[in-house]
């Protein structure tokens, strides 16, 4: 049986969240989240996308879109696949990166947005990996608070 398409529209509003089919992880060191993000941000000037909120982590990914014309389905399988082709070649690998479809949950902006930054930026403080989230560097809260990041 087919899947359903997502919903699209301009202006929509997805909080996406992908995992790695990796135990180890989709990012092994710095390099591999160098990478991702050049990948994400160059796809993001292609479809002209806004990202309002990401964070990396070693074996999954958060991130808050909101859509322009192009829809989301094409832009995670941009920047998705550019990645998993750059992985499976560095480190001669030939199976998928990442597990099963990517999740992406439709949100009010009006509502939520906010909240979805906050809870994103403070997703490695959660994980354990920094006390405050300011100290990693693998999420744009840093350009939130003026202090460089790459978006």
């Amino acid at each position: 049986m087919a899947r359903k398409p997502r919903i699209h529209f301009p202006g929509a509003l997805y909080h996406v969240i992908t995992r790695g089919n990796r135990k180890p992880g989709i990012f092994l060191d710095e390099k591999d989240f160098k990478q991702f993000r050049s990948s994400l941000l160059n796809c993001k000037n292609i479809f002209s996308f806004r990202l309002y909120a990401y964070a990396l982590m070693q074996n999954h990914l958060h991130l808050l879109i909101e859509v322009g014309e192009v829809p989301l389905s094409r832009m995670m399988q941009s920047f998705l696949f550019s990645y998993a082709s750059y992985f499976n070649r560095r480190y001669g690998e030939v199976r998928h990166l990442f597990q099963g479809r990517y999740k992406a949950i439709l949100c009010d902006k009006d509502a939520y947005l906010k909240e979805l930054v906050r809870y994103i930026h403070l997703n490695p403080v959660r994980a354990g990996l920094v006390k405050r989230p300011e100290d990693y560097v693998w999420s744009g809260h840093l350009s939130y608070l003026g202090k460089g990041g790459a978006d």
